[in-house]
């Protein structure tokens, strides 16, 4: 890659004129235009000397020159320069985001409480700002505390369980047991838990039962039995993170193999692909917005697109991942202003439920 030491002020000036052009227009980008652009700010570049520098940038690798079109497209290389430029500056800071976008996501997170609901609108509110795929993707549950678990006995041996986190996190599940359970029993094994479990972590409540279960002998150990066998598979001892997409329509304009799309597709369809996605990239501990350009060394499928994400926090504690899978002909600037909004207001919007 062309270090950023190698391209000068002028060309810089020039190559970032042509990426925001090619972002606003998707059209190759050619001299004159960059040319009047920079003329109508005050520059006073020449078409020559444009036409020269944009020579010179594309001897760099940082532009290329589509079909027998004589203008020019920016390369990954020279989105991947514009977003260092953005993120070294002044121009990404959640404070920077529009007041009408700020408005726009305020609005669509009114009346809207819990972490699960919180980050369903998250993915909405994405998709619909980026014009990309909106992901919103829960921590997994262990570090969450239990509110409330409910039971109901849809047939012989399989019963309905409804477990509520203290963040508002609502999961369901249908159980098939190894033993038929009457109404009765599952009221007495939801009030057990209730009673003495409530403000628990989801694995301490794991451990306690187990080591419950290990120490009696008697006819409570048969209420432990049932309350076990309900809770581990309700709750499987591999932490589930929930995630949310929206928006995945947005990209069937923007893929022109459909073959590749079909494969897009389907890995967006395939959530635990989006989980590993994410994991891979997102740091939970880190500050800021992250823009991932090489999604293809963890998933083929995405070559060609973009990943913008952050990790969103409730009480310093993190509570999952936001983010925006787009083309690299994005709007960076307002996407990853965006991202960073939603993910440091996690804390107001759920506010209502703590």
């Amino acid at each position: 890659m062309a270090d950023a030491e190698r391209v000068t002020a002028r060309q810089r000036a020039i190559l970032t004129a042509i990426i925001e052009s090619y972002i606003e227009t998707g059209e190759p980008v050619g001299s004159g235009t960059i040319a009047r652009l920079q003329n109508a700010e005050g520059v006073g570049f020449s078409s020559a000397t444009v036409r020269n520098e944009m020579a010179e940038l594309a001897d760099e690798g940082l532009l290329e020159q589509p079909h027998t079109s004589a203008g020019r497209v920016p390369t990954a290389r020279a989105f991947r320069m514009y977003v260092e430029q953005l993120s070294g500056g002044a121009r990404i800071d959640a404070a920077r985001l529009s007041a009408r976008s700020r408005s726009q996501i305020d609005l669509s997170f009114q009346g809207i409480a819990g972490t699960q609901a919180v980050l369903e609108r998250t993915s909405h509110v994405l998709a619909t700002l980026s014009s990309g795929v909106g992901v919103a993707i829960a921590a997994a549950a262990d570090g969450d505390m239990l509110e409330h678990v409910h039971f109901s006995r849809l047939a012989p041996a399989r019963v309905l369980a409804v477990v509520v986190t203290r963040s508002g996190l609502v999961r369901d599940r249908v159980l098939a047991l190894d033993k038929d359970l009457t109404v009765r029993e599952l009221e007495v094994a939801a009030n057990f838990l209730n009673e003495h479990f409530r403000g628990w972590s989801v694995e301490r409540v794991r451990a306690e039962i187990a080591r419950l279960v290990e120490r009696e002998r008697s006819e409570y150990h048969r209420l432990l039995d049932s309350v076990q066998q309900l809770w581990a598979k309700a709750l499987p001892d591999a932490p589930v993170q929930t995630v949310y997409v929206d928006g995945v329509a947005n990209l069937v304009g923007s893929q022109e193999d459909r073959e590749r799309l079909r494969e897009l597709l389907t890995a967006l369809e395939a959530k635990q692909r989006l989980v590993e996605l994410l994991n891979a990239y997102i740091d939970a501990r880190q500050e800021s917005v992250r823009v991932v350009f090489d999604l293809e060394e963890h998933a083929p499928e995405m070559s060609g697109l973009v990943l913008i994400a952050a990790p969103a926090r409730m009480g310093g504690e993190s509570r999952g991942t936001v983010g925006v899978i787009g083309p690299k002909r994005m709007h960076y600037e307002n996407t990853m202003n965006a991202v960073s909004y939603i993910a440091r207001v996690f804390d107001r919007m759920l506010e209502p439920r703590e």
